[in-house]
């Protein structure tokens, strides 16, 4: 199986955002006084086409993958950690394990190239290409066939589940390199910049970690196309996560992004098909260096701002409420006309 790259059109849609941006003005409040949930609103009904939207089986889907580069030990935690924490997922005994159970989402962890043999299980999806990555400071972390192979992974994983949400969750002790190395890569920022604590290190360890990642970038000079870089420094489950992300686009699903890892994601699926983040609702601006960054590189506006740095989805399944809250505002609040209350009066202001 090998991927195709899907085509995934604009829908900026001005008719249909003129009527949205309507039924929002006249609706029984002060034009714009719910903020970014009025924006919210606006972004989930173009996506789904809808002047009522909806938001029915979201689904959670957790891509967990290990890292060769871990074994340089640029992370406070053993790659072990990584089958462990997907076990717990599984078990039902992780954040956002917790949320995802509290918010009525389907929870899937997909075993992208985990160090580990799972026993097959209900929600859980084996994808294992290899078990993980090869050290990107002595090659590609993956070749081409194998990133190819990822993308195409993630994209038939979409095809398979219901609803017309993605949530974006990850595993992968590692994975915050990688996504420091696909930023620094893709936006031409400096790695010192793109490059945080992680699981949490200390002072000495990060500025240890930073320079691995500069010999890394120095090793694979010629790696700055999307799918070259995503293939010299992506882990499996952030390969599998772009092919999903745009799979995801082209079936007009909504794309409800976690933090610095998921969001490396959507910059890579974002350079090669830039429509992509019209279907995209950043849930939360991460403690992770460089995601604030990388944000605004992507131009998006998280909706929450809570110093989290777990990762799993949690920033996104915390966001969900309100992206349910944004589509019952559009369906449900009354308008001036239909709940006979007068609007604001027009006033004239002299200026002398």
């Amino acid at each position: 199986m090998s991927f195709t790259m899907p085509v995934i059109d604009d829908i900026t849609q001005p008719e249909l955002a003129a009527r949205l941006q309507n039924l929002l003005d006249n609706k029984t409040k002060p034009v714009g006084s719910l903020g970014q949930i009025e924006r919210l609103a606006q972004r989930i009904g173009l996506t789904l086409g809808s002047e009522a939207p909806e938001l029915n089986d979201p689904q959670m889907v957790v891509f967990a993958g290990d890292h060769g580069l871990a074994a340089r030990k640029i992370s406070a935690y053993p790659s072990d950690v990584t089958w462990q924490m997907v076990e717990n997922i599984l078990a039902g005994g992780a954040a956002v394990s917790v949320l995802a159970r509290q918010n009525g989402i389907g929870l899937t962890a997909v075993d992208c190239g985990v160090r580990h043999n799972f026993a097959p299980r209900a929600r859980l999806v084996i994808h294992k290409i290899a078990p993980g990555t090869t050290d990107a400071l002595e090659g590609p972390a993956m070749s081409a066939d194998h990133c190819d192979q990822a993308l195409a992974n993630g994209a038939a994983l979409i095809r398979g589940l219901p609803g017309n949400a993605l949530l974006l969750g990850e595993m992968g002790i590692g994975n915050t390199s990688a996504a420091s190395l696909l930023m620094s890569r893709l936006t031409g920022l400096s790695i010192v910049d793109c490059t945080g604590a992680g699981t949490g290190l200390g002072a000495q360890a990060l500025q240890r970690k930073i320079e691995i990642l500069k010999e890394v970038l120095a090793r694979h000079p010629g790696a700055k196309a999307p799918l070259e870089a995503l293939a010299a420094f992506g882990g499996f489950e952030i390969a599998t996560m772009v092919g999903s992300v745009l799979q995801a686009a082209a079936e007009r699903r909504v794309i409800v992004v976690d933090g610095f890892i998921t969001t490396s994601a959507v910059l890579v699926a974002s350079k090669l098909q830039p429509a992509v983040l019209q279907r995209c609702v950043f849930s939360h601006r991460s403690g992770e260096r460089g995601h604030a960054q990388m944000l605004s590189h992507l131009r998006a506006q998280p909706l929450l701002d809570l110093g989290l740095r777990l990762g799993e989805g949690s920033g996104a399944a915390l966001a969900w409420p309100l992206l349910i809250s944004a589509c019952a505002i559009l369906r449900e609040m009354a308008s001036f006309a239909s709940a006979g209350v007068s609007r604001q009066s027009e006033v004239q202001v002299l200026v002398r």
